[in-house]
This record gives C-alpha cells, sequence and structure tokens, in this order.
C-alpha cells in the first residue's frame, strides 16, 4: 500500500518526510515529485511503508494534522486515471478531422 501525503508545505524535504514516517515503522520509499517545466515540488508525496498494519496507523494519526503549518490530507493513494497519453507523453489512438472548433 502506498499513502499520499497532500497538502504539503513546499518546504518540506524527503529527509523530513522520512523522519515524521518513521515514527510509525520502516519506511520502503519516500517520493516528492517535482514540476517537469519548473523542477518544483507539486505540495504532495508518497510513502510506502513495510508493514500494512504501521501505513494504517500513520493514516489515522496524520489525518488533517498540522505539520510545517499546513493541514496535511494523508490517505491511501489511488490508481492515477488514464489521461490518454502514453508513457512517452504522447497521446495514444488517433483522432478524426478537426471539424467547426467555434
Amino acid at each position: 500500500m502506498t499513502i499520499y501525503i497532500g497538502n504539503l508545505s513546499f518546504q518540506a524535504e524527503q529527509e523530513d518526510l522520512l523522519d515524521l514516517f518513521n515514527q510509525y515503522g520502516e519506511v520502503q520509499k519516500c517520493t516528492v515529485p517535482l514540476d517537469r517545466e519548473t523542477g518544483r515540488k507539486r505540495g504532495f508525496a508518497f510513502v510506502e511503508m513495510s508493514n500494512d498494519a504501521d501505513e494504517q496507523k500513520a493514516i489515522d494519526d496524520l489525518q488533517d494534522v498540522e505539520w510545517m503549518g499546513r493541514m496535511i490530507r494523508v490517505n491511501k493513494a489511488t490508481p492515477r486515471e488514464r489521461t490518454g497519453r502514453d508513457n512517452k507523453g504522447g497521446y495514444q489512438g488517433g483522432g478524426g478531422g478537426g471539424g467547426n472548433r467555434w
């Protein structure tokens, strides 16, 4: 299971999240996604822990808690919906003609 942490402070670093979640058990992976164009943090992160019970305890304890000046949202991550893009950033399939756009 992966934990989603939303509404993060833009000052939060991966080490800060590791310190926070290591209080609940062993963290296997922690990622703080960056914007592709600007390289800035996007305000959310993902944490994977080695034990499901530890993950659930972290979710229960940290949901809607103020951390680093922000009320963070902590819940189970859900798979991202497909947006019609393939793994290379392009669009799959083909479309018809342009038609009337106005």
